[in-house]
């Protein structure tokens, strides 16, 4: 009885100090001199820009698979000429993984582009792009990235699934699985391509910029110092790449009406496809787009 006690008690704490981590613990400010701010007792993350520069942070941790939510509010107004990346997962060197999601700013009044994009081996040109079916800066939504790893990895919006990027490993297709990422976000000036291919300018009178992040949750393998992954309810033990206990992304499959709504957003609010590209049709579709 004392044993289970115990044991109860240690899940607790644990359950507590999961609920208490905050941005100060789990993120580090890296760029933006001041233009980045955490706040209120490490629940709110600001980043900021204007023309001199902006800001970004990076996590703490790397990760090799799971589930990953942010909650956003982006820059109001006439954001034109700004890119706010809520969550990139990438590992580092020429032939590093990496999933995006970036938000292309747009003239007041006009719709924000959310800008989805994969790379496997260095190698991206996987971009799908959505408007979004609510304003993004009125206030705080969820945006999530599910990689998990042997299956998938997925892009949803508010728990909206919006795109799923399967795991065609089996078929000669590289997957990003293999190298531990870490969690970055940036606010940033790149008015040469993010609205309509760079003909809109950044309007510097409107700056300063600022986009705000909370709700940061990740249910996700750790990667150690040694190298190895803890996973989900496997912590404090150490497992092999894709084995071991894992959180509740682990089984996240789409039922029927997830699936009817993933084919709603990319019916409706999708605005370009690189498998549909006739500039890249044209050159041969990628291998996974006929798959």
């Amino acid at each position: 009885m004392a044993r289970m006690a115990a044991w109860v008690l240690a899940i607790l704490l644990a359950s507590c100090a999961f609920a208490l981590a905050t941005f100060d613990k789990e993120f580090d400010v890296t760029w933006g001199d001041g233009r980045g701010k955490i706040l209120n007792n490490g629940q709110l993350l600001t980043l900021g820009l204007d023309k001199i520069s902006g800001s970004g942070f990076q996590s703490k941790h790397e990760y090799l698979f799971g589930k990953i939510d942010m909650q956003l509010k982006l820059v109001p107004g006439n954001s034109a000429g700004t890119v706010s990346m809520n969550v990139q997962l990438s590992s580092q060197g020429p032939t590093h993984d990496e999933i995006d999601f970036e938000f292309l700013g747009n003239v007041t009044g006009e719709p924000y582009t959310l800008h989805t994009n994969v790379f496997t081996q260095g190698q991206g040109q996987r971009e799908q792009q959505f408007r979004l079916w609510f304003d993004p800066t009125n206030d705080f939504h969820t945006y999530s990235i599910l990689d998990h790893g042997v299956l998938k990895c997925r892009f949803m919006v508010d728990d909206m699934p919006i795109r799923d990027y399967k795991n065609l490993e089996g078929k000669g297709i590289a997957f990003p699985k293999n190298q531990p990422m870490r969690l970055y976000s940036s606010l940033w000036n790149a008015d040469d391509w993010a609205t309509q291919g760079g003909r809109v300018k950044t309007d510097w009178s409107h700056a300063p910029f600022s986009a705000s992040y909370r709700g940061f949750k990740a249910d996700a393998c750790v990667v150690t110092a040694g190298g190895r992954p803890r996973c989900g309810a496997s912590v404090g033990t150490e497992v092999a790449p894709g084995t071991g206990a894992a959180g509740e992304w682990y089984n996240q499959e789409l039922d029927l009406t997830r699936q009817q709504r993933m084919r709603w957003v990319q019916r409706n609010y999708m605005i370009y496809n690189y498998c549909t590209d006739p500039k890249r049709v044209a050159k041969g579709v990628p291998a996974e787009c006929s798959m």
